[in-house]
């Protein structure tokens, strides 16, 4: 058997290749090109590989899988390359192949097309929103620099006839930096327009969000995100893997016999956890299960540790519902 690291890099690949009777690697370099990587597994068919979670990890994992049997490694969990006194593309591409032959490599999972294909949608829409928000800002900060203030909606119709009044007490530059700025927001309006056309699709079409949507606040976005974050939900044998998955387990600190929890680990993918917080706030406005749950932790902790306990429960509902197919359905709110 052939055990084959490869250190990923935009133009090329160091690849290392072990086999059961030699600790001496075969090295070299073949180019970041479909072709070449094709050609490259070809020659190696049936061999075991393993790839850092990088970049461009997932066009590499492509080219290669058809033919190898293809391990992604997981950066934090395995300790690879950051805690290495001494680095190098020749010295990672075989620790990658060392481990992979001895059966130590910590890995990532690899999701089906459709989920990777939406995740990337709906990461490219929070992206724009958060673009079109700092746009929306400078803007109120241009008006707040002259003390310009407006109570309506100010990116709406009468909003834009507002900041078109040339009595306005702006500066050129001012007014220069606002109209850019606005002609940025009308961009980005649109393309978020277009992907959510696309999200709107998927949610219509795949059983797990439309189970995720009977929750009440949960619409398509948040509904795709969560569900092309977690990925297949059978990959997770009980509650707590997905808890920990999501990163909202409790780190543990210990020292001596005494033991602590001070915050969630924040493992896994930050996206997920951002579309459980904002779950979870639209979801405590229209249900009183979990709204009062959301009430009576911030009760006992600061508001941020109520609602990341709240997104936690909800994300155990959510478990539960995709694992049995059933809709969402909660117990009887209490007083």
């Amino acid at each position: 058997m052939e055990y084959i690291g490869l250190d990923v890099h935009d133009r090329y690949c160091q690849v290392a290749i072990l086999d059961d009777n030699t600790d001496n690697p075969e090295e070299r370099r073949i180019r970041t090109e479909r072709a070449e990587l094709e050609e490259f597994a070809r020659e190696h068919e049936g061999a075991q590989a393993a790839i850092e979670a990088t970049r461009n990890y997932w066009f590499v994992y492509d080219c290669l899988e058809p033919e190898l049997d293809v391990s992604v490694s997981n950066p934090h969990e395995t300790g690879l390359i950051g805690d290495q006194k001494v680095k190098s593309d020749r010295l990672d591409a075989k620790r990658l192949a060392v481990l992979l032959r001895v059966d130590a490599l910590a890995t990532s999972y690899i999701s089906p097309d459709e989920f990777r294909e939406a995740r990337k949608l709906v990461r490219r829409r929070k992206a724009l929103v958060d673009d079109r928000t700092a746009a929306k800002n400078r803007v109120r900060s241009a008006l707040a620099d002259r003390g310009i203030t407006y109570d309506g909606e100010l990116f709406r119709q009468e909003g834009r006839e507002f900041l078109a009044d040339e009595e306005l007490p702006l500066s050129a530059a001012d007014r220069q930096i606002i109209e850019a700025d606005l002609a940025v927001i009308e961009t980005l309006d649109e393309q978020i327009e277009c992907l959510q056309s696309e999200i709107d699709e998927i949610a219509a079409t795949w059983e797990e969000t439309q189970l995720l949507m009977t929750i009440p606040g949960i619409g398509p976005v948040l509904s795709v995100t969560i569900v092309a974050e977690i990925g297949e939900i059978e990959r997770f044998d009980n509650k707590k893997q997905v808890v920990s998955y999501a990163g909202f387990d409790m780190r543990v600190r210990q020292s001596g016999e005494k033991e602590t929890t001070d915050a969630i680990t924040k493992e896994g993918p930050p996206v997920l956890r951002w579309a459980l917080g904002q779950a979870a706030l639209n979801v405590v406005k229209y249900d009183s299960y979990l709204g009062n749950f959301h009430t009576r932790m911030k009760d006992r902790k600061h508001n941020q540790k109520a609602l990341v306990a709240t997104a936690r429960k909800l994300l155990v509902s959510m478990y539960a519902m995709l694992t049995k197919q059933e809709e969402y359905d909660p117990p009887k709110a209490t007083a």
